[in-house]
């Protein structure tokens, strides 16, 4: 029942607001959990997303009936969540919506794109999601809740173990476990001086009438998602995604000011405001990223070779190094690891980029790299060191070597029937309804069974 519903929420959650009109055949009710409705829209909008996301192959057998069952699952732990008074906060919904857009525009390559697919501000966007967000972490802390006290013992991993079929063992390649200390150069104060003078007399020209601030834009600016567009974003003043400074600027200036120069975390920009109605904004900037240089590399290769020295001497620890001289925000949080897909400390060769599959060619474990300048998704330049900590060799799936990923299956796997045993005592006491159209659907034997009372 439950192993596929928080895949089947997502999707479900996505379709809300990328669904087109056109996929809606004669919307109805078709179930409905206390006073949680689910609507024919909701799944066929899903499962049209699904496959154009690619994925129609992996669509499970009688995909509305399995679509139907991740909201049922939902809606019926939404429902007791609210009974048991559990609490979702606002500003843990504003963070998740902030972590939802920011993929968005990864995935889509600029707001402005994101925009144009979902005919939507950003703004909007988050307002469309944020009720089903909401659902969403309640359901969450109720399925916590459910299996929050779940312990697994060592015979009980063992008695998992023995359970799997020898030939469905699992073959593993050899994986690596990476720590990263990263680097980034800094432009000189000359560099800095040069591209902000550069700024203010593009500030100069549109003021003069000589140049408009979009052709400026287009021309100039190092941001590839509004060079197209002259520089234009629309914002509201709670997206916490935007640089504070940027943000701040943008709603301190009147419709048609540009800004002085200011510094984000991006490198410099100047702003103009187009037009502002409230909380929302429109306006168009210009980016210069200040240069690096050859120079500055080299100092951030030896700023590396002197960090490697003192970790070789054993002077300072990797943990301490890491915090002390990383400029990666994001690995300094991760404690350097270089992660896999799945967010794991155990990466495969192929899942690297090729620059690191060079730099650690002829490492062992135990061992550090040289400094290594590379080029990131952005087009920044930065140094790194890699420390090699250790590696798996390939083996098929055992007890002694892949005790922790064996104790996790069967961790979940015991949640997954404690889940089972909690929605069999809990169903006879929600009113359900289903419409009679999925009344062969396997999977929703159960709630079948309980809807037929109502």
């Amino acid at each position: 029942m439950m192993k596929k519903f928080l895949t089947i929420s997502f999707i479900l959650l996505i379709s809300k607001v990328f669904a087109q009109p056109q996929k809606v055949v004669a919307d109805k009710i078709i179930a409905q959990v206390g006073n949680k409705i689910i609507l024919r829209s909701d799944i066929l909008n899903a499962i049209s997303d699904y496959k154009r996301q690619g994925q129609e192959a992996n669509l499970p057998p009688n995909p509305e009936c399995s679509f139907l069952e991740g909201q049922l699952i939902q809606k019926a732990l939404v429902l007791q969540a609210e009974r048991d008074s559990l609490i979702v906060s606002e500003e843990e919904v504003e963070a998740a919506l902030d972590n939802q857009i920011r993929g968005f525009i990864r995935e889509y390559g600029s707001q402005q794109v994101l925009e144009e697919v979902a005919g939507k501000t950003v703004y909007q966007i988050k307002e469309d999601f944020r009720q089903v967000f909401k659902e969403r972490k309640l359901s969450d802390q109720m399925r916590n809740k459910i299996v929050d006290n779940i312990k697994i013992t060592p015979n009980e991993v063992k008695i998992f173990f023995d359970k799997i079929p020898k030939d469905s063992l699992a073959f593993y390649e050899s994986e690596l476990e990476l720590l990263q200390i990263i680097i980034m150069p800094k432009a000189s104060k000359d560099v800095d001086e040069y591209v902000m003078k550069q700024l203010y007399d593009y500030k100069r020209q549109v003021e003069s009438g000589v140049k408009k601030f979009e052709q400026l834009a287009k021309a100039n600016t190092d941001d590839p998602g509004s060079k197209e567009t002259g520089g234009l974003y629309n914002i509201n003043r709670n997206d916490k995604f935007w640089d504070p400074t940027f943000l701040s600027t943008c709603f301190k200036l009147k419709e048609g000011q540009i800004s002085n120069v200011i510094k984000s975390k991006y490198g410099y920009h100047i702003i103009q405001l187009v037009s502002r109605s409230g909380d929302d904004a429109v306006v168009r900037h210009i980016l210069k990223i200040p240069p690096i240089t050859e120079e500055e590399i080299k100092l951030g290769i030896n700023k590396i070779d002197s960090i490697k020295a003192q970790l070789l001497r054993k002077e300072i620890e990797f943990g301490a190094a890491l915090n002390k001289y990383s400029d990666d925000e994001y690995s300094k949080n991760s404690g350097g690891q270089v992660s896999g897909r799945d967010g794991s400390g155990f990466i495969t060769i192929d899942q690297l980029d090729k620059e690191m599959v060079t730099l650690i060619k002829n490492l062992k474990p135990g061992s550090y790299s040289t400094p290594q300048v590379f080029t990131d998704e952005r087009g920044q330049k930065k140094v790194r060191l890699i420390y090699f900590k250790s590696r798996t060799e390939p083996h098929r799936e055992n007890l002694k070597d892949d005790y922790n990923k064996l104790s996790i299956r069967a961790v979940e796997e015991k949640k997954q029937a404690k889940l089972e045993a909690w929605f069999k005592e809990h169903l006879p006491f929600y009113y359900i309804t289903i419409d009679n159209e999925f009344k062969d659907c396997k999977s929703l034997k159960e709630w079948l069974k309980f809807a037929a009372k109502n």
